[in-house]
């Protein structure tokens, strides 16, 4: 598993105070990624041994064994406290990924809060993706079963067939080496899902799928990612909401800043009819992790909801965010399309409709509306949207 260090972060104020303040975050940090199951925690004990002194990222790794070291500093500026937090790798000390926050002395616990959640959100994809990179370098014969996962992931990116039976491949050969690992059968679920979805409505794809996604499930898996995309999985391919939910609540449980289970789950509530859950859901994990690959599904649950409202413009506004996140997912172009329509502007929605078609030749919208995770009333829409352009049925 990939591991990593928090340092004490360094007190640049001079206040004692400020001491006990940044130690309570950085041990609020330790906490919140150790619900992270495939990463490793360093101990506060181990990784408060350099408090107060000058040390190379690099020595730390070497010493603790880590590939990966977070710190950061604390600074009291009259009535406000400045924190800066930074992601190293430990191996090569590059960055990964550094922020800074501001805020006021007298909120001093829901700050301190607010910054272990946004930082234990951007920590997870950060060093996923690192350790993609990383096993893009090993050679193929060395290559184990989290390695098979980590390059199948890249292929995921796009939700379009082709990339997905790439995946598979990775993913299967995963489970030769471990027929229990409860995140390849998660992520082969997905691609059956992707190939199902977009690849001809295969009923076999859908069948194995959700064998794969319930086994997942079954597994009693403590990873969030795991069970949340499991949880869409059955979502979309059974429509089995309670179980689906069951699920998600399940994986935020174990990691409350799991920005996957909280953009799935917003998708999936939104799917249901739970405007307000869909909506909490969605907006904090836009804020715990913006730049997320699966970012997508949050404005897509923020645009059913207000497609469901009948708040058109603002519809269209989301799903046009998602399908800049995520430019190869077809059905936010019906659903931006159908949005337009709605909302008088059937003129703006005729090029979108040509890059649909460029996308998809000869995609229909009642198969599209049959299969994806959509409410009756949001299929409703849509057709009424589709019909308005003219779209094939």
């Amino acid at each position: 598993r990939p591991s990593i260090a928090v340092l004490a972060f360094q007190n640049m104020s001079g206040d004692p105070e400020q001491e006990y303040f940044a130690d309570g975050m950085v041990e609020d940090i330790i906490a919140g990624l150790s619900r992270i199951k495939w990463l490793f925690v360093i101990a506060r004990n181990s990784s408060f041994v350099y408090k107060g002194k000058a040390v190379d990222v690099r020595q730390v790794g070497r010493e603790l064994g880590v590939r990966y070291v977070l710190e950061g500093s604390v600074r009291k500026a009259g009535e406000r406290v400045r924190i800066t937090a930074q992601l190293l790798e430990a191996e090569t000390g590059a960055h990964l990924w550094a922020d800074r926050y501001e805020g006021k002395l007298e909120d001093v616990f829901d700050l301190q809060d607010q910054i272990t959640e946004k930082v234990v959100g951007v920590v997870e994809p950060s060093v996923r993706q690192s350790e993609i990179e990383r096993s893009r370098r090993k050679r193929p014969e060395n290559l184990d079963a989290y390695d098979l996962y980590l390059r199948a992931l890249p292929h995921m990116a796009s939700l379009m067939p082709a990339d997905a039976r790439i995946a598979a491949g990775f993913l299967k050969d995963a489970l030769k080496l471990d027929p229990n690992y409860a995140t390849a059968h998660a992520f082969i679920a997905w691609c059956h899902e992707i190939c199902f979805m977009r690849g001809g409505f295969d009923e076999a794809d859908k069948i194995a799928g959700l064998r794969h996604a319930h086994t997942a499930i079954a597994s009693g898996t403590d990873d969030a990612t795991t069970l949340a995309v499991a949880a869409l999985m059955i979502a979309i391919l059974s429509k089995d909401y309670k179980v689906a939910l069951s699920a998600i609540e399940r994986a935020l449980s174990l990691n409350p800043s799991s920005a996957t289970a909280l953009y799935w789950g917003g998708l999936i509530h939104a799917t249901s009819g739970n405007s307000a859950a869909a909506t909490a859901y969605a907006n904090r994990a836009l804020r715990l992790s913006p730049f997320d690959p699966v970012a997508f599904a949050g404005h897509g649950a923020l645009g059913h909801v207000a497609f469901q409202e009948a708040r058109y413009n603002e519809a269209a506004s989301c799903y046009a965010k998602a399908i800049q996140a995520n430019p190869r997912f077809n059905l936010y172009y019906f659903l931006q399309a159908a949005a337009l329509a709605l909302a008088g502007r059937a003129e703006e929605a005729r090029p979108i409709v040509g890059q649909l078609l460029e996308i998809n030749p000869g995609v229909r919208v009642s198969e599209v509306s049959k299969y994806a995770l959509l409410h009756q009333a949001l299929t409703d829409k849509l057709m009424e949207g589709a019909r308005l352009l003219g779209l094939p049925e």
